[in-house]
């Protein structure tokens, strides 16, 4: 009979290895995801990048060497593959933070590529987000620099499950930078409090708590 728990533990390492694999292979693709399925026929390798065309490649050649490094390393059962585009790639932290490494990548100053990330995260309806870039940004020394933009939870449930998280690393000539994206989704709302003065109070309370 099966360990259940080591099958679980088995399934879930195999996931963050496909998942590591395809972040390093097609980050420039805006690689966001994957989900394995398994089926009676096999397994179904649900991909989710912002650019989709990148990863199947002409004629489905990228697919069919996924397919050939899943079934050879990772030993996924007659994998079905499916790319599926990210309905929301500024809200989604790990698109976004491969973005800014691409532009970094490509020439772009670590600040007009942050803020053109922030507009466009804000502009898609985020609560709030913070990009922290760091490395030798303008000089041999390590630094980082931090943009920030409406309310970010770094600690609670709130930090579990409202905020979208993810990092991202490019090799540029001064060296390593880092990328990292936090990301508070739309529609998420948390317990607020209001303080009210004593004078406040005693007129609530003297009203029958309505205010």
């Amino acid at each position: 009979m099966v360990n259940v728990k080591r099958y679980f533990i088995e399934q879930g390492l195999k996931k963050v290895g496909v998942d590591e694999y395809l972040a390093s292979k097609f980050w420039r693709a805006g690689y966001a995801g994957v989900d394995l399925i398994r089926t009676p026929l096999g397994t179904r390798v649900i991909i989710y990048a912002a650019r989709p065309g990148l990863i199947i490649g002409r004629r489905g050649q990228n697919l069919r060497v996924i397919q050939a490094i899943l079934e050879q390393i990772f030993h996924i059962e007659s994998p079905q593959i499916t790319v599926v585009e990210v309905s929301d790639p500024d809200l989604n932290a790990r698109v976004v933070a491969f973005n800014i490494a691409l532009a970094l990548e490509r020439g772009i100053h670590f600040r007009r590529a942050a803020f053109v990330a922030v507009r466009r995260i804000m502009g898609a309806g985020a609560l709030g987000c913070e990009i922290v870039i760091s490395g030798k940004l303008v000089a041999e020394r390590a630094r980082y620099e931090k943009i920030k933009a409406g309310k970010v939870y770094k600690s609670g449930e709130q930090s579990l499950f409202l905020v979208d998280r993810a990092i991202a690393h490019v090799l540029l000539k001064p060296g390593i930078f880092g990328v990292e994206v936090l990301i508070t989704r739309p529609g998420t709302t948390i317990d607020y409090v209001e303080i009210v003065s004593p004078e406040q109070a005693s007129k609530i309370v003297n009203n029958g708590g309505r205010g």
